[in-house]
């Protein structure tokens, strides 16, 4: 079988997927957490572990569990042990990366049934904050004499974004109040603010201008898992299977002073890797719903323009008039997204997977959106903030 831009040998589905809440710290460890959400997959596709013949692990920085070698670690947990298990890492982009690298197993009929599941335990992280383990991701000669934090470089990405497409801070903070409020609907879900306002985001505590406190996404603890099946045994195990259409990932230059601050390009190029692949040539039009990676609420916007779901500097217009609530043309982030359901980091890009695996199939709850769902897509975003990862999925 040939993708536009791939050759593989087996059409790949998703068929079930998991999710344990999202909590600032959950008292289960995270081998705990790895199971509870790898235990609702399974159940959801009617399998067990005995059926599963390979495991994709997932998590972010080793430090955010307090341990080294977390593929190893969290492999009893996840359903690893005495199977062929790998564990990939991407940052944040990791938690669509996760289903990408099972999809490789799949479509190359090296694997018929493939467990993938992320974790992060981010209480456990270095103290006072988990920003202490972003210390050593700096350029010991360039940067690390600055002294940076990740809050810093996001801020003077939002400052580049706002001055270079005329955006004001208001229009980025409907994106906090739409996802926040989103959030109310999913039971996994951190911060469910049902009453929260623009003004509300603008008078929170200013971190580092223009980024305020409710512009971000929560520290959380908490894991996802989604199985992924051949067609053969997809069509035996479900009559809804949701179809793996493309997969995309790329890497921008490490060097952030490098990179144009005001547009994703390491989304565009993942994105279009992507729509090749699943024969999509107008997203705007044939994307039905998406959950972008909003750690921040200007990144929301940045990211449906890196997706083509919005010309340059055009998602804050359509988020203003409304097009990206759940009910709109183009809904965007119905889950509640990394701002309302949490961020758990490399949980949370498989969290928006797993989100569109219910919204084709129906199955969303109080988050289905209000239009036929045919075509989904969810991405994520990390490294040194420079990794896009993007799949697209359909009936």
């Amino acid at each position: 079988m040939t993708g536009r831009n791939l050759n593989f040998k087996h059409r790949v589905a998703v068929v079930g997927a998991g999710l344990t809440l999202f909590r600032s710290r959950m008292l289960e460890t995270p081998q705990e957490l790895a199971w509870l959400a790898a235990k609702q997959a399974l159940d959801e596709a009617g399998l067990t572990l005995k059926d599963i013949d390979c495991v994709v692990i997932g998590s972010a920085p080793d430090a955010f569990d307090g341990v080294h070698m977390k593929g190893e670690y969290l492999a009893d947990g996840a359903g690893g042990v005495k199977k062929p298990t790998v564990r990939v890492f991407v940052g944040g982009a990791t938690g669509v990366f996760v289903p990408i690298a099972a999809w490789w197993h799949v479509a190359s009929g090296l694997c018929k049934k493939v467990l993938a599941v992320a974790e992060e335990k981010m209480s456990h992280a270095a103290k006072p904050h988990t920003q202490y383990v972003f210390r050593y991701i700096w350029d010991p000669i360039v940067e690390k004499p600055l002294n940076p934090n990740l809050i810093w470089i996001f801020a003077m990405e939002m400052h580049r974004y706002m001055h270079k497409c005329g955006v004001k801070k208001e229009d980025i903070a409907l994106v906090s109040v739409k996802n926040k409020r989103n959030a109310c609907g999913h039971p996994s879900a951190q911060l469910c603010m049902p009453n929260v306002t623009v003004d509300d985001v603008l008078k929170s505590e200013v971190l580092v201008w223009p980024v305020q406190l409710l512009d971000i996404s929560p520290t959380s603890d908490g894991a996802a898992a989604v199985v992924l099946a051949s067609e053969e045994e997809a069509r035996r195990i479900t009559d809804t299977p949701v179809w793996v259409k493309g997969i995309g990932w790329t890497l921008d230059t490490t060097h952030w002073t490098n990179r144009d601050l005001a547009y994703p390009e390491y989304v565009r190029r993942a994105a279009e890797m992507a729509y090749r692949m699943a024969g999509i040539d107008n997203p705007r039009k044939q994307i039905d719903v998406a959950e972008p990676y909003d750690p921040f609420d200007y990144k929301e916007l940045h990211h449906m323009e890196g997706l083509g779901l919005a010309k340059k500097c055009e998602a804050p217009v359509l988020t203003r008039e409304g097009v990206t609530q759940r009910d709109g043309d183009l809904p965007i982030n119905p889950s509640g997204g990394l701002l309302g359901v949490g961020n758990p980091i490399a949980a949370a890009g498989l969290m928006k997977v797993a989100e569109i695996f219910w919204q084709i199939r129906g199955e969303a709850g109080a988050r289905q959106v209000k239009k036929p769902v045919y075509t989904g897509l969810a991405q994520a975003w990390g490294d040194l903030m420079q990794a896009g990862t993007v799949i697209v999925m359909g009936i």
